[in-house]
């Protein structure tokens, strides 16, 4: 019998055609796609494709990429790393890289005092939840349920899933997930019938705290300053820090993603800052690396960290690892993007073109077809609907995501849509030239839509 495995690597490369029918990609309707475009490299904010087109990046790759694609800074240190160090695991070992990042970690979060690597952000909010519910054992204390926000997303993974439930993401597994209790979330455009955005938001910071009364809630596990696939449906100012105070006063962790939102997505460092609420857990993941490896970090408090300590036979350390936790590559792009946003004072940077973004907000919701339109630092959430007073979404036998790519690439600007929301996340170093296309191009985008629905 042929080794066809060996064939192929011996070949060096296989067809387009035949890899592209092999891949099976992410959240996609498979069937749609007779072919995708493929992409060859990446040029500052643009992706380049084998047929010659220049997309404008307005999703920073999936939320990830900060600085635009192949910044030398950050290919030198990938390529540094890997001539001296390319992986070395962090079971009875350390390395300077995971070491100096940590720090550099504690430093720009506030509270935090240790820092638990993984691959990705699913495994990171894995480990929060694992975090809080052994914190509470190792203390010797009855708390082992879990509560997080109805419409939230922190990742795929069943863990994770569970812990968010969007039915958009997770509908198919309802009846294996695990026994998380859910709260309402503020939704200023959906709110409740019959109530108004004040009312809608006090309405679920009383359900959190009659549910966390209780006293035996773990953590409280939250998307901290916007929930970004759920929408971008963006907290009102003081909520987040009113269920701080909620969790404090029943004595329940409080547990907060900032993988999507954090590093500068929203306009700070550490978005908790700003919304004054400091978790007891908090996971960074996405833009820690600029987007140029896979990283995910859980950084847990003095009070969290030190119930993990004591004699071996007392089985209190952390029950949890991966093989390339702490991986020294990844490590190491972190590093050199962390001080790339200090060199170019970024975040500074992302509330100026900040109101680039938002200057097209009014245009945009002036088309028919545009429901509403939510912005804050360098996301905007455009959602579409055909009947304002229901806000039903089009409908159409294509997905949206399908209808939105093809238009965007026409106008040279690559897009993904969450259902019936155009998202705009560009990379954070976008500057307010390629911003202003950005929006030029999403106005047309929408113009052609409507000739759609």
């Amino acid at each position: 019998m042929p080794d066809y495995g060996s064939f192929y690597i011996e070949q060096g490369r296989v067809s387009a055609s035949m890899r592209q029918n092999r891949v099976w990609h992410p959240n996609t309707q498979m069937s749609e796609w007779a072919r995708m475009d493929e992409v060859v490299r990446g040029d500052g904010m643009y992706l380049v494709c084998a047929d010659g087109t220049r997309l404008l990046d307005g999703v920073a790759s999936m939320w990830c990429n900060v600085w635009g694609h192949s910044r030398r800074e950050l290919v030198r240190a990938i390529s540094r790393q890997a001539a001296t160090l390319a992986h070395s695991p962090l079971f009875n070992l350390t390395h300077g890289p995971a070491q100096e990042l940590a720090d550099k970690l504690v430093g720009i979060a506030p509270g935090m005092h240790r820092v638990f690597y993984s691959d990705n952000g699913s495994s990171a909010v894995e480990i929060a939840a694992k975090m809080a519910v052994q914190y509470w054992a190792n203390i010797g204390e009855p708390r082992s349920r879990l509560v997080s926000l109805q419409n939230g997303y922190h990742g795929d993974t069943f863990g994770a899933m569970s812990m968010g439930q969007n039915p958009e993401f997770f509908s198919k597994f309802k009846n294996h997930m695990l026994k998380i209790d859910h709260i309402p979330a503020p939704n200023a455009y959906r709110p409740v019938r019959g109530h108004t955005k004040q009312d809608d938001a006090e309405m679920c910071l009383e359900a959190a705290e009659k549910r966390l009364a209780k006293g035996d809630v773990a953590a409280l596990v939250m998307e901290s300053g916007a929930q970004m696939a759920g929408g971008v449906q963006i907290f009102p100012r003081g909520y987040q820090s009113t269920i701080s105070k909620i969790c404090k006063r029943h004595g329940t962790l409080l547990v907060l993603d900032e993988i999507a939102t954090g590093f500068g997505r929203l306009g700070h460092m550490a978005e908790y800052v700003w919304q004054r609420s400091v978790p007891d857990i908090a996971v960074f993941g996405k833009m820690l690396t600029g987007g140029y490896a896979t990283l995910g970090a859980t950084l847990a408090s003095k009070r969290v960290a030190d119930a993990f300590l004591g004699d071996f036979a007392e089985s209190r350390h952390l029950f949890h690892g991966h093989t390339y936790t702490g991986n020294p590559i990844a490590a190491a792009v972190a590093l050199e993007n962390i001080r790339l946003y200090a060199r170019h004072s970024l975040i500074r940077r992302v509330r100026s073109t900040s109101k680039v973004l938002g200057g097209f907000a009014a245009e945009i919701g002036s088309r028919r077809l545009v429901g509403d339109v939510r912005h804050r630092g360098m996301v905007m959430g455009i959602e579409l609907v055909v009947d304002p007073q229901t806000g039903a979404p089009p409908r159409s036998a294509q997905s949206m995501n399908r209808i939105v790519y093809g238009i965007a690439k026409k106008h040279g600007v690559y897009l993904r849509t969450l259902g019936n929301i155009i998202m705009l996340v560009p990379p954070l170093y976008m500057d307010p030239a390629h911003i202003r296309k950005l929006g030029a191009a999403t106005l047309r985008i929408i113009d052609e839509l409507e000739k759609r629905f």
